[in-house]
């Protein structure tokens, strides 16, 4: 299974098209990710993260949703997890 993660786009480090690359804020941890797949995106703007590469973009409140949604994982008992599958 594969995991696509919201992030914030804080600054962008190259706007080459084929090395396109921006810093990119998860839940306070700082990353550069790959960003050739989105390069419209704006400073400020969510994008969707896999194995480093930004490879869409999504809107604030759906990636806020996606990142509570996650957050609230961590605070689900593992015996939870197990028993819904």
């Amino acid at each position: 299974m594969c995991l696509g993660v919201p992030g914030q786009v804080i600054r962008w480090l190259n706007r080459d098209p084929l090395f396109a690359s921006a810093e990119v804020e998860f839940a306070g941890v700082r990353r550069a990710c790959g960003m050739a797949c989105v390069p419209e995106a704006e400073v400020g703007q969510y994008v969707i993260v896999h194995a480093g590469v930004a490879i869409s973009r999504i809107d604030e409140a759906a990636a806020l949703r996606t990142l509570a949604d996650l957050a609230s994982l961590d605070e689900t008992p593992i015996q939870e997890l197990e028993g819904e599958s």
